[in-house]
């Protein structure tokens, strides 16, 4: 369209207008608490683990598949990405994103990365100061540090295009994480290959050889498959929104 505004411009707009209102302090001060105590939980676990190096190492990889990849990675990002949309669409701030001549992807793409830019240090930090506070080598912090922002990224952009689809997404989201990849995943091999937290654990399995539930895809697999799911969960969410009637 004539006048368009530039992809890069678009995006840098909505960007910032959608970052201003993720960052709240209550949204802020209470998943960092989680981050927090879930570093509390993997410092008394670390010191608390006396035997052999490889009960240590299953222990602990087993702690950071529990708390960091079934609970912290998957709610930070469902609370940011879900909002970073449906949230300006409810209090009509994506009005105002409307009706500027921007392409709708970069408007998708804007929000997603200012779910991204907040989810990220407040996943990654906390999960990571665990793995190391766990002490059992470097294998499980690199693993944690792949997994933590490959999970990020998938899981931002699947609640992103949620937001748009439906109204209480955060309910819609719990719903997946809680019965989809934490119950029906596990007793199926088909309902795995659309669980992110079969790829996170598979790459924590890959680096420390300790399998895991759902754990059984190569890394390489473990890697780019959150990959696609991030672009093809951004691609459906332009479309949407692109079909969707703002007012």
């Amino acid at each position: 369209m004539t006048g368009t505004v530039a992809a890069p411009q678009a995006i840098s707009v909505t960007y910032r207008v959608i970052l201003r209102q993720l960052v709240t302090t209550g949204r802020v001060v209470g998943l960092g608490l989680i981050g927090v105590a879930v570093a509390v939980v993997g410092w008394a676990v670390g010191q608390s683990i006396e035997s052999s190096a490889s009960v240590r190492l299953e222990n602990a990889v087993g702690v950071i598949s529990l708390v960091a990849f079934t609970i912290v990675v998957p709610v930070v990002s469902l609370v940011f990405a879900a909002a970073s949309l449906g949230d300006t669409r409810e209090d009509g701030t994506l009005v105002y994103l409307w009706l500027r001549p921007m392409r709708r992807w970069t408007v998708v793409v804007g929000a997603w990365l200012a779910a991204v830019t907040v989810s990220l240090p407040l996943t990654v930090i906390p999960t990571v100061l665990t793995a190391m506070l766990l002490d059992v080598g470097s294998d499980l912090i690199v693993a944690t540090i792949i997994a933590s922002a490959l999970g990020v990224l998938a899981y931002s952009a699947l609640f992103v295009l949620l937001g748009l689809l439906v109204k209480n997404a955060i309910v819609w989201g719990l719903g997946y994480v809680i019965i989809w990849e934490g119950v029906v995943a596990a007793f199926g091999s088909s309902a795995a290959k659309v669980a992110i937290r079969g790829y996170t654990s598979s790459i924590l399995t890959a680096r420390t050889g300790v399998q895991l539930e759902l754990g059984d895809l190569s890394q390489t697999v473990g890697i780019v498959v959150p990959a696609l799911i991030a672009v093809g969960a951004l691609v459906l969410a332009a479309v949407r929104l692109d079909r969707l009637e703002v007012a």
